[in-house]
């Protein structure tokens, strides 16, 4: 009897030490595989510039908040959103803009993960600019399936074990689900092993075109023997489409440098699927966020104080393909004609009714420099992701015909202030944190010596503050560059 009892203990402490190896994992979650990140995105919208904000979604079906966020100056008005997929408009919403600068918010509904388009229209006409997203499926990787079907496998041939061991007077019969017991626990330990080693799959949307095949089964694609996901440079037109009266509207079109297709792959970068910087003849600087209307076709709009050529820059990044500098020219004809003054160097000056201080450390060539903007209070917000924007264009033979100068120039260099670091803290906070600064550094190298033109870009009071900049660098002592 006392054996039998002893028996019974152990096949019931074996049958917990089952569950708990099959159970003790917790819930299997997905790797390399995230349930969705804000998106936020710039947009120059008409006349508007705005922030729009993709909120992170979980779960599908479901709804999707889009918030926008609005600067100063921005005029009040609404929004038409739409949410698409697979060329099919699915959902549509509003979202209407106040006169107050900050965040206005709209809903659509999503009901599956993939790529999907967000539409932005607005109600005064124009066309529609269109933003690419993905929504990530909720994704189970193969080690993770071996490793808990392992365990739950092991646990229940502990069980099968233990009953043919109770039942039989052959205990050699116990052997045989033993035997099943035991490779399955080897699976699930060799599962758990691997995953630390394991490579993610290509992702749909940074590597790959998403597809909805391979957003809800990236795995698929891994066994693949593709491993190189790079694609050509684009190459970049630019052209004026109409001008009226202080308005002027850009045509952008990229396409691929190998196949001549258009290049309707950009990924956000910066927050922003384009950073478009354009030069004026006298030196002005606007930095815009032109909208996809049609594969590899952007357009942008603004306001041309003078006639002449401008110089513009398209930055970008194609999936797969890194980051890229394009650069072309515009001629605009019948802007009034008001050319803008050359800027002061370093020193204090007030921009847009604020107070600036631009210092720099000893200015030579081939050593860091480090260029300050001070401004008065610590009340700046983040743009695009950033403390501060930089750009630098030069050497520049004269201050006449800037933005010919500026699109040959050697240097055309985009520089950050990176925000700085709080502990616990993940992620870069959005517009609505006004607690940077008050200093701006950047630091930069000048391989060549000659005079550049610098902007100095910060947010404060939802208002962006471009500070214009003239540097005569000097060679580095000894005559060497």
């Amino acid at each position: 009897m006392g054996t039998t009892t002893r028996g019974r203990r152990a096949a019931l402490l074996g049958l917990l030490c089952a569950l708990g190896i099959a159970l003790g994992g917790g819930t299997a979650h997905a790797d390399g595989a995230p349930v969705g990140n804000d998106i936020q995105v710039a947009q120059t919208l008409g006349a508007r510039e705005l922030t729009v904000i993709i909120r992170r979604i979980d779960v599908t079906p479901g709804p999707l908040h889009v918030d926008v966020a609005t600067h100063a100056g921005t005029t009040p008005g609404t929004i038409h959103l739409q949410a698409a997929a697979a060329g099919v408009v699915v959902s549509r919403g509003d979202v209407t803009l106040g006169a107050t600068p900050g965040i206005y918010s709209g809903t659509l509904q999503v009901d599956q993960p993939g790529p999907w388009e967000l539409g932005l229209t607005d109600a005064a006409g124009g066309p529609t600019a269109t933003i690419p997203f993905v929504i990530p499926a909720r994704v189970v990787p193969p080690w993770e399936k071996a490793t808990y079907g392992g365990f739950v496998a092991a646990g229940v041939f502990l069980l099968l074990a233990l009953g043919v061991a109770l039942r039989s007077r052959k205990t050699a019969y116990a052997l045989v689900p033993a035997g099943g017991m035991v490779a399955a626990l080897a699976v699930a330990v060799t599962g758990a092993l691997l995953s630390a080693g394991t490579p993610p799959p290509p992702a749909p949307g940074s590597q790959l075109d998403p597809t909805v095949e391979n957003v809800t089964d990236p795995y698929a694609l891994s066994r693949l023997p593709v491993t190189d996901y790079s694609r050509p440079p684009v190459n970049f037109t630019a052209k004026t489409l109409a001008t009226k009266g202080t308005s002027a509207e850009l045509e952008l079109r990229f396409t691929d440098g190998s196949t001549g297709r258009p290049a309707d792959d950009l990924v956000v970068h910066d927050d922003a699927l384009v950073h478009l910087i354009v030069v004026s003849p006298s030196g002005r600087l606007w930095h815009l966020h032109p909208v996809r209307v049609a594969p590899g076709d952007y357009r942008v709009r603004f306001a041309p104080p003078e006639s002449g050529t401008y110089a513009v820059s398209a930055e970008l990044e194609r999936r797969g393909g890194g980051v890229q500098l394009a650069r072309s020219t515009v001629d605009i004809t019948g802007a009034p004609g008001t050319a803008a003054a050359v800027p002061a160097g370093p020193g204090k000056r007030v921009v847009d009714g604020v107070p600036v201080d631009v210092t720099t450390t000893a200015l030579t060539t081939g050593l860091p420099v480090t260029i300050t903007a001070h401004f008065p209070e610590g009340d700046l917000q983040p743009w695009l992701g950033m403390l501060g924007h930089l750009i630098v264009i030069g050497p520049l033979p004269s201050a006449d015909g800037v933005g010919a100068a500026a699109a040959t120039a050697p240097t055309w260099a985009h520089a950050h202030a990176m925000p700085p670091y709080v502990p616990g803290l993940t992620g870069i906070p959005d517009e609505t944190v006004a607690a940077y600064g008050p200093d701006v550094p950047f630091t930069y190298t000048f391989t060549t010596p000659g005079r550049y033109r610098l902007w100095l870009q910060a947010e404060r009071g939802w208002s962006v503050v471009t500070v214009p900049v003239v540097l005569d660098v000097p060679a580095a002592e000894g005559g060497g560059q």
